[in-house]
């Protein structure tokens, strides 16, 4: 199959540890020893620290000085006295008050520390260190700090294992190479959060870890940091987005859904509960796009997770959503190569995904299998509304289904995902 050249000439690299993922790596390196700073975004646990780590190692092996590097990790007790901007002003100018040469400054877990951004615009204005940050909150490049460095900073965003990398990590677990249909059902059970590799790949494990993830982003995030006071309105808001991915949302058909339990929560409380629960990076939500027009519909946008597996591990895995998730999974793979994807509108018919980047267009519906005449000329059909010619392709689980339909092109999920 096509996919097994690919899977073979995978590079990997034992570092600490750790296996590299260059699509981060490579871009991280690239604005290295440039006064700009090098924001990693991304929710918890989807790798942003082991990046640091790596980037650090290279640094090292390259001959810089241990010493002239400071990595500040904000989820360890160590640096638990760095509170504010003054405090990691100081802590920083401390550290290297003796230390003659290049710097190099990495601030992990950021939005920890009150006010860090003017701590970290005052350090470049005094060209006083390379910069890298991470944080998990998805207003962490707005406002005050956006303001201070507007055009001195990149962001990259770092998201969780795409299914090329999910081999990976299993080739290095396996010690062999993994049964790549195999592997895709666990890739579709448990998601891609690589600190899931140090598990047995069972619900058990999995699900235990994962949901303590979800929990933190939840508990510490979300609720703390914003002072939800209904909690129980909030977990069932978590819930009901969770169960719905891929799906149309609005907070009035959330709250007609919480009428009909006969619970009582306004439009405004459920559409800030949706703004939160997207700061925790746990959610994404996609607009709805008229290609004719060309032009943003301004209501009922489609939610997808940013990991599949933490919506398995909060409501379990179910056959029968796989359309969704398949959905999910292919929008993942899109964003994690860098496009920004809208779902697209055109007379009346859907179109699951229109991918843009630079000059790139793509149009792509998922389905889960083409199995009768009408959800064939469903899915062909609202491409072949489509009257441009860029790409437009039909992801699906058949293997075997012709190539293509009227220059309309079919791809096997896993040809789709490796190519």
């Amino acid at each position: 199959m096509k996919f097994s050249t690919i899977v073979e000439s995978m590079e990997k690299l034992k570092n600490k540890g750790l296996i590299r993922r260059h699509i981060y790596l490579d871009k991280l390196k690239g604005y290295m020893n440039k006064p700009i700073i090098k924001v990693l975004t991304g929710m918890r646990r989807v790798g942003k620290s082991s990046i640091m780590r790596m980037m650090i190692n290279d640094l090292i092996e390259s001959g810089i000085n241990s010493s002239n590097i400071l990595y500040i990790n904000k989820e360890s007790l160590e640096f638990d006295d760095i509170k504010d901007y003054k405090d990691l002003y100081q802590y920083t100018l401390k550290h290297f008050k003796k230390i003659d040469g290049k710097k190099y400054l990495f601030i992990d877990e950021i939005q920890e520390i009150k006010q860090w951004e003017k701590a970290v615009a005052s350090f470049l204005a005094d060209d006083f260190a390379d910069i890298v940050v991470s944080g998990s909150n998805s207003k962490l490049l707005s406002s005050e700090f956006a303001t201070l460095l507007s055009g001195r900073y990149i962001e990259i965003q770092v998201h969780p294992l795409s299914f090329k990398e999910f081999l990976m990590f299993r080739e290095e677990t396996l010690n062999s190479k993994p049964d790549i249909e195999k592997e895709f059902s666990n890739f579709l059970r448990y998601g891609g959060l690589p600190g899931i590799h140090r598990l047995s790949l069972t619900d058990e494990f999995v699900f235990e870890y994962l949901n303590s993830v979800l929990n933190t982003v939840l508990y510490k995030d979300i609720i703390t940091r914003y002072e939800v006071r209904d909690i129980e309105i909030f977990d069932s808001i978590v819930k009901y987005l969770f169960d719905n991915i891929g799906n149309i949302i609005s907070a009035k058909r959330i709250s007609d859904y919480f009428k009909s339990q006969r619970i009582k929560v306004s439009v405004d409380t459920i559409l800030n509960y949706i703004r939160y629960i997207e700061s925790g990076m746990l959610i994404e939500r996609v607009k709805r796009y008229n290609i004719k027009g060309k032009r943003h519909l301004e209501f009922n946008d489609k939610i997808f997770l940013n990991d599949i597996g933490i919506r398995n591990g909060l409501l379990g895995y179910k056959e029968k959503d796989i359309n969704g998730i398949l959905e999910n999974i292919v929008y993942k793979e899109l964003r994690t190569k860098g496009y920004k994807v809208d779902i697209g509108v055109i007379d009346g018919a859907e179109i699951d995904f229109v991918a843009q980047k630079q000059n790139d267009l793509k149009y792509i519906q998922v389905c889960y299998l083409l199995m009768d005449a009408k959800t064939v000329n469903r899915e062909f059909g609202n491409l072949e509304k489509i009257k441009d010619n860029y790409e437009k392709i039909v992801v699906s689980m058949d293997k075997f289904f012709p190539e293509d339909r009227n220059g309309i092109k079919h791809k096997y999920i896993l040809d789709f995902l490796l190519e």
